[in-house]
């Protein structure tokens, strides 16, 4: 096949030889194979498809992935500058994309990130075309594993970055990267055509504010909460719990039954997988459903930036403008002396105004939906 492009791959023979000392020709007689202290391993062989975005090589152990990924190129080998935040090393973009949107965590060294952190920005720095990632999300959960693998395909696709490709063992992977191809060192086998990812399922549920404790650490500016929020979590298919969101009432002269996002916060081990807009539109449809308005403020730049491209929701008169109102109101009361320490951050200001499926009041059924995505 390679008048078609196709590359042929793998096929070598390894060897090794180690002196045949009393403790290993012991070991050796448990074996119905003659043992002369050689051992050999033939690496398998595949043809691999010209013209992929990325590719995957995966097996167990010892089953050739290294030696298979080597003739791809090299890994990447840097290091890091312990006296420089991450966000000032690798593009922020980036980093957020794979996941890590924390802006404490961007703005701190690498060294006291958390290993999953590390591993986010590690691919992070790595990610670019024609790359090559050994022992992928080897070092994490799960969850974790999934959430880089999405953010993973995301970067790639958004960067348009060819010839990538990535060994690991773990099979579950494989569906969050999509990849173009799959070289399994353990059948033998190659699989053409980009995988379908399977859809997750999850689910907003109602929850006492005393929640908030498990994720005040996260939020990107403030361990607070309203003690009057109303609160969801976000759990997944396997009822773990992945995020939280709250809304507080808008207090105006102007505006009635109105509500404001106060705070939506994702836990490191899901972030970079859009949960975060999906959970904050999914709390916004339920008070548009109820009748009525429903505002966000936000200086995140992700989710401000989602907002910005959403149909479901329109900037307000205040949409990135920065409120210097507040310092020459600062005097007047403890509200305005508040919010004169923001006043030159400029944040993203919209209305949810839906997709026009809202339920009216005398339309509800008699048993409310459940809210998920």
């Amino acid at each position: 096949m390679e008048f078609l492009g196709y590359r042929k791959i793998g096929g070598q023979t390894l060897s090794s030889k180690v002196e045949l000392e009393p403790v290993v020709e012991k070991l050796a007689e448990t074996s119905d194979y003659k043992f002369d202290g050689t051992s050999s391993f033939e690496v398998p062989t595949f043809e691999i498809p010209p013209n992929f975005s990325l590719g995957v090589i995966y097996g167990p152990s010892g089953s050739g992935k290294s030696t298979l990924l080597k003739e791809f190129g090299s890994e990447d080998t840097f290091t890091w500058d312990m006296d420089k935040a991450v966000a000032s090393q690798v593009d922020p973009d980036l980093l957020m994309r794979l996941g890590l949107s924390s802006i404490p965590s961007l703005c701190r060294p690498y060294h006291v990130l958390s290993t999953g952190e590390k591993h986010r920005a590690n691919i992070a720095r790595s990610l670019r075309e024609g790359c090559v990632i050994d022992e992928f999300t080897s070092v994490c959960n799960r969850d974790l594993a999934q959430s880089i693998s999405v953010g993973v395909r995301k970067a790639i696709d958004h960067g348009g970055y060819k010839n990538i490709v990535i060994a690991t063992c773990h099979e579950d992977v494989i569906t969050w990267l999509e990849p173009d191809w799959v070289a399994n060192t353990l059948t033998r086998r190659l699989v053409e055509g980009r995988s379908e990812r399977r859809p997750s399922h999850f689910r907003v549920l109602p929850c006492s504010v005393k929640a908030w404790s498990i994720f005040s650490d996260h939020h990107y500016l403030t361990g607070k909460i309203n003690k009057g929020a109303h609160c969801w979590l976000l759990v997944n298919e396997n009822n773990t719990i992945c995020g939280f969101a709250s809304a507080v009432a808008l207090p105006s002269k102007d505006l009635r039954n109105a509500w404001r996002e106060h705070r939506t916060v994702i836990l490191p081990d899901f972030q970079g997988m859009g949960l975060g807009s999906r959970l904050s539109n999914v709390v916004a449809k339920m008070y548009y459903d109820r009748g009525c308005r429903y505002f966000s403020k936000t200086a995140h730049p992700k989710l401000g930036e989602h907002r910005e491209r959403s149909d479901l929701w329109k900037p307000t008169s205040k949409n990135r403008i920065r409120r210097l109102d507040y310092l020459l109101r600062e005097g007047e009361d403890k509200k305005y002396k508040a919010r004169a320490t923001h006043a030159h951050r400029s944040c993203y200001s919209h209305e949810y105004i839906g997709d026009g499926s809202r339920i009216l009041k005398n339309q509800e059924p008699k048993k409310k939906p459940d809210y998920f995505f």
